[in-house]
């Protein structure tokens, strides 16, 4: 059985800034304008303990589950509204092995149980860090102190 640090060392992921680890594994060689190609994808871990931080992205994210425990990802929309999406294998108990996250919607993740995630993200248009914003603590207080526990959580104070 493959453990978190094979899959790094295997992979060849690095650590993300957003947390966790990643690496670019696909690129698609059509544009969709003169900066990012029509598509992109990663392959991204979490080990127990980590998390993805709050981050928003001007693309649309699909998250496909591949090894390891199942994660919950949590998402704030444009009208401050929370929701989850439990990625996984246990579709009897609500999880589902692909889910997209909309562009524009705030959104971190974390492990559901002890053990590492490891996931992969196709981003369309393609990824690109310009198109890529990581929230502090303050900034999402301040605009949504009722997510006080999950932002706290899922960012980093200033």
């Amino acid at each position: 059985m493959q453990t978190a640090d094979d899959f790094i060392q295997q992979l060849e992921l690095e650590q993300h800034v957003e947390g966790g680890y990643y690496r670019s594994s696909f690129r698609s060689q059509s544009d969709f304008d003169t900066t990012r190609s029509l598509w992109s994808s990663i392959y991204f871990l979490l080990r127990t303990g980590e998390v993805s931080h709050f981050h928003r992205l001007t693309s649309d994210e699909m998250w496909y589950f591949h090894a390891g425990q199942s994660l919950t990802i949590y998402m704030i929309d444009e009208q401050g509204e929370l929701t989850t999406a439990q990625l996984g294998l246990d579709i009897a108990a609500g999880e589902r092995p692909q889910f997209l996250v909309p562009k524009g919607c705030i959104f971190g993740s974390a492990m559901n149980q002890p053990g590492f995630s490891l996931v992969g993200c196709m981003v369309s248009p393609g990824f690109t860090f310009d198109n890529f914003e990581l929230f502090s603590q303050q900034t999402l207080l301040a605009q949504y102190p009722q997510h006080q526990t999950i932002i706290e959580r899922l960012s980093r104070p200033e």
